[in-house]
């Protein structure tokens, strides 16, 4: 049932096969098709510019006030690509491997090398729409290294990285705005797919502004709109992201995989205190100069720069010393976890760990600290009121990433005939734990390379159908659901507000399928969490009405979202009984604490089929097949 429509041939060769292949649409027919693409960060943008560029009619939506304001915006630390500036030993291959040995072996090896090979036309890309990436004294551009890795690869604009390459899609896809190939729907909510005839047509969204619930048709439909990692409540996440749009495709029919695999990304400032709506990242650029450590002695109330060197834990570069601060994220999110636990924890809450600059800062001197850092430790000193220049930072794991997410093929295009899905909204290329500075990269790939021609390849065959109605049924029933669903939360009259709903999902799911999962975990959780979610349904109190701004309103539709999606996290996390990546089944794991995967029995992706309300989802596998790198213990040691 699942094609992932690989192509033939060798490794090395299969996109350009595929390129050479693909069907293609004239020049002069291409203004006769239509596509909506839902989300404006980095790979709604990207995909939305690069269509419009090549004669494309295109509609795009956000739920923001600007497309700028796309949580893309917030990534920090950097974007990768094998362009071996360094000449340390990198190539597109190492960076293929490293990508698919940090997935721990989960993911497709065509997707995954696909990714390493247009990483380096990115860079050019990016460079030629004026993003100013850090450059050595000689003018030559400048590298990093991130976690999962011994290379630098890592290109980067000080901590702002998302933000400088979303300004270049931005002025991309505002050029095409203002020549009239792109139409934008700023404060728009996409709240319904429309499917006729088996293919993707349209949705149907509602003005956040005004209320307005409207119909939109199109050839195709792409929706890049991001992870649902806010799932978690505290998380790195903006207010705003939600899984809706995924969530309620999924329910017209496209698949959803690997939901469980949520990763929780290790340098985060900590809780604070239960008044918290969010955390706040920390560039994991950060590690390649900070030390992570804990102090020796449990409950340590001392300040850190009272706690001598030999009375403290420097636990990565002990546990693994090949990769040390650097190693990947799930790694170094469950060792922290794991000292947390013990009682070696620091701040208010004993919930954080120490990242160190002194050592650093001694070696090379604050000024250079300064210029590579500069605007992360500013950002942490408005927000504690500490110095890190003087005093170690406190950091802490938090939700921050979706591995999971709509099933989607070779073309990127989901088990709906039409329907795209880009960036993290797709399961991709990651496979069960992302290596950093691979977001920017997979987003920004997916909407400038790769895209453009998978859609195009669909589109051949659409031009000798015409367009549906907006009148057609399939409109009006989903104009009808969204409707009804609105009127429900507005008619509710509860006494519990959206938010205190949230918090106990988010907790439960931190606790029970967050940075380790059991079986017994898992079964409670299941059990809370249906519990709770009957209880929204009748106590829920949404204010206002449908026809003006309303935030809360918003917010019920996407935690009413949030719970589906959470029962199916829970499902997904309990069907594989193994621990792979950022999935640590508590059940399945080395003497030393290591996840321990089972290669024979669970060498697959999960693909979830909505099967209706209130019935269990249908499980399909896609057998992950490895040619040219057979999976091994995954070892940072």
């Amino acid at each position: 049932m699942l094609d992932a429509k690989i192509p033939s041939g060798p490794l090395s060769e299969k996109w350009e096969t595929y390129k050479q292949n693909a069907k293609l649409v004239s020049p002069n027919n291409r203004n006769k098709l239509k596509i909506i693409v839902v989300g404006t960060g980095l790979a709604g943008s990207s995909i939305s510019a690069s269509l419009a560029e090549m004669g494309y009619n295109v509609e795009a939506f956000c739920f923001q006030d600007t497309a700028r304001r796309a949580h893309s915006v917030a990534a920090q630390g950097g974007v990768n690509a094998s362009k071996n500036y360094k000449n340390d030993g990198d190539s597109v291959y190492r960076m293929f491997r490293d990508t698919l040995k940090g997935g721990d072996f989960r993911a497709r090896e065509a997707n995954v090398y696909r990714l390493a090979e247009c990483s380096m036309s990115l860079i050019d890309q990016a460079v030629a729409q004026g993003v100013p990436f850090g450059r050595e004294y000689s003018g030559y551009l400048n590298n990093r290294s991130f976690g999962g890795v011994q290379v630098s690869r890592t290109f980067y604009s000080r901590g702002q990285t998302g933000q400088q390459l979303l300004l270049g899609a931005y002025q991309a896809l505002l050029r095409q705005v203002n020549r009239g190939k792109i139409t934008l729907h700023t404060s728009h909510e996409m709240l319904d797919l429309v499917i006729i005839d088996g293919k993707a047509k349209g949705i149907i969204s509602r003005n956040l502004e005004t209320g307005e619930i409207k119909r939109h048709v199109a050839n195709a439909v792409v929706l890049a709109t991001g992870g649902f990692g806010k799932i978690f409540y505290l998380s790195t996440l903006a207010m705003g992201c939600n899984g809706s749009a995924i969530w309620r495709a999924h329910k017209k029919g496209a698949f959803v995989a690997n939901p469980s695999w949520t990763q929780i990304h290790p340098t985060s400032l900590p809780q604070s205190g239960k008044h918290q709506s969010k955390l706040t990242l920390m560039s994991e650029s950060l590690r390649n100069d900070g030390r992570i450590w804990v102090p020796k002695k449990k409950a340590e109330n001392r300040k850190p720069n009272a706690i001598p060197e030999e009375e403290r834990d420097y636990y990565l570069e002990r546990r693994y010393p090949a990769f040390g601060n650097l190693a990947p994220r799930d790694i170094a999110s469950r060792a922290a976890k794991e000292r947390i636990d013990a009682g070696h924890g620091i701040g208010a809450m004993k919930n954080a760990v120490y990242l160190d600059f002194s050592k650093a800062i001694q070696d090379h001197g604050k000024d250079l600290i300064k210029e590579r850092y500069g605007n992360l430790f500013s950002m942490y000193e408005k927000i504690t009121g500490i110095n890190a220049y003087e005093e170690p930072m406190k950091i802490s794991p938090a939700a921050h990433f979706s591995m999971g997410g709509l099933w989607v093929d070779y073309e990127l295009m989901t088990n709906i005939p039409g329907l795209f899905a880009l960036g993290e909204a797709n399961y991709g290329d990651h496979g069960a734990n992302r290596l950093g500075a691979n977001s920017l990269l997979q987003a920004c790939v997916d909407g400038y390379f790769i895209a453009p021609y998978t859609i195009g390849n669909y589109l051949a065959d659409e031009l000798k159908d015409a367009l549906p109605d907006v009148n057609n049924q399939a409109f009006i029933e989903a104009e009808n659901k969204v409707k009804q669903q609105l009127d429900f939360f507005i008619n509710n009259k509860g006494s519990k507000t959206v938010d205190h709903y949230h918090k106990q999902l988010g907790k439960l799911l931190y606790d029970y399928c967050g940075l380790s999962r059991s079986k017994k975990g898992l079964e409670k959780a299941i059990k809370e969490i249906s519990a709770l979610r009957e209880d929204f349904l009748k106590l829920v109190l949404v204010p206002g009405n449908t026809k003006e701004v309303n935030a809360e309103l918003e917010k019920a539709g996407r935690v009413y979202d949030y719970f589906e999606i959470a029962l199916l996290m829970c499902e997904d996390a309990l069907q594989r009984d193994e621990s792979c990546g950022a999935h640590f089944r508590e059940e399945y794991q080395t003497e030393d604490g290591e996840a321990m995967r089972d290669d024979e029995n669970f060498q697959y992706s999960s693909a979830w089929e909505w099967k209706g309300e209130n019935k269990k989802h249908q499980l399909h596998k896609e057998k992950l097949v490895f040619e040219y790198e057979k999976p091994s213990i995954r070892s940072y040691k």
